[in-house]
């Protein structure tokens, strides 16, 4: 365990409590060390952390439109580059039709986020069926196809090297957020063996080291007849997620996180009530979120910390300066309009920097970075 530097301690017209009761008239801004996990500040500013009057080079706050992508491949090799690093890649995929061939993942767990769509997955462990909203979690080496009617977009998450598991969720316990017992798994069916009796020549597409191999096969490798053991895919969707909440204080993206990576957390936003104490915030706190490069996919919904974002777009806020709501969302800081948030996004916390891929760059709304320029929203706040 890490022995950080640590004196708490107030000073200045400041409040005791993060995110809550700010001095009349301030902005809060956090700077943290480990996510929202290590030591903190909370600073009270003037002005938005965010009023920036011009913002330029590499570290500037991105956005990606992905509908903007003309993408129809039968393959999720195929799939546009969005973000990526070392242990990290983050794909979309959009396909009309269902897959004449098998692919396997070597490179590290996937997770297939269904975006918009439904289908028929078949794998080693049997058949399942998606739809818009699910998390399928797909462990290192699963064979695998999907059949599908319509179109089909799904955001692709590779853990490369590496597994997906289940966040310790602490005071809470196992059963909060998700019980274990609602993660869905493959059946062998009677539509599992009906696969079975195609018996024309199979190909398997396995990526390895991000290039892809084909083996053949005179027979549907999908023959198997049974399977036991603890390892398999699992299904979740995002309406079975149960969000922690309080009505006093306004929680911190890392109490929504589904699933962890060794260098990288998910985490999903769902619906859920607006804080109602009258000192709390009711808008994302202004913060410096140094550790980690934040990464959102906006699924479905009203996105009432962001402006001119819809779903299937994706925003990029490196770690290295203050991100936080939009001029917009601040004018609702202590009192909503309605009373809760009605969103279903993907929210990606990367340890290790992240590079934009060609798709990132050939769907970026380049104009993102000014979307804060709108005037600082009306002062508000509560005494401390």
């Amino acid at each position: 365990m890490k022995r950080y530097i640590s004196a708490s301690r107030v000073e200045g017209n400041a409040s005791r409590q993060a995110h809550c009761d700010l001095p009349e008239g301030t902005y809060e801004r956090e700077m943290s060390k480990e996510g929202f996990f290590g030591p903190a500040a909370f600073f009270y500013h003037r002005h938005p952390p965010t009023g920036w009057s011009d913002f330029s080079g590499p570290l500037r706050p991105r956005a990606f439109d992905l509908n903007r992508l003309e993408l129809d491949d039968t393959t999720p090799w195929a799939a546009a580059e969005v973000l990526q690093n070392a242990h990290c890649r983050l794909r979309f995929w959009r396909t009309e039709r269902s897959m004449p061939r098998l692919v396997r993942n070597a490179d590290g767990d996937e997770i297939l986020f269904v975006h918009a769509g439904s289908g028929d997955l078949f794998c080693d462990f049997g058949h399942l069926r998606v739809q818009a909203g699910d998390y399928v979690v797909l462990p290192r080496g699963t064979m695998w196809r999907i059949d599908t009617a319509a179109r089909l977009e799904a955001l692709l998450i590779e853990a490369t090297n590496d597994s997906f598991v289940l966040p310790d969720k602490g005071l809470v316990g196992n059963h909060a957020i998700f019980d274990p017992a609602m993660l869905d798994h493959p059946r062998m069916d009677a539509e599992f063996r009906a696969q079975q009796s195609d018996t024309r020549a199979w190909q398997v597409e396995v990526k390895r080291r991000n290039a892809i191999s084909v083996i053949s096969y005179p027979f549907n490798p999908l023959d198997a007849v049974g399977w036991h053991g603890e390892l398999s895919v699992v299904r979740i969707n995002v309406r079975d997620l149960r969000p922690l909440m309080s009505h006093r204080y306004h929680l911190p993206p890392s109490a929504h996180t589904t699933f962890l990576a060794n260098r990288f957390v998910v985490c999903t936003f769902v619906p859920r009530p607006f804080e109602t104490d009258p000192g709390a915030i009711k808008v994302p706190f202004f913060h410096n979120n140094d550790d980690f490069d934040e990464v959102i996919f906006y699924h479905a919904g009203d996105f009432f910390s962001r402006d001119n974002i819809h779903p299937g777009m994706v925003t990029f806020h490196p770690g290295g300066f203050t991100h936080g709501p939009h001029p917009k969302a601040l004018t609702r800081m202590f009192k909503q309009t309605k009373p809760g948030a009605d969103e279903y996004a993907v929210m990606i916390d990367a340890r290790d920097a992240l590079d934009v891929g060609t798709g990132g760059a050939a769907a970026e709304w380049a104009g993102y970075v000014d979307s804060w320029k709108g005037g600082p929203a009306p002062i508000g706040g509560t005494t401390a």
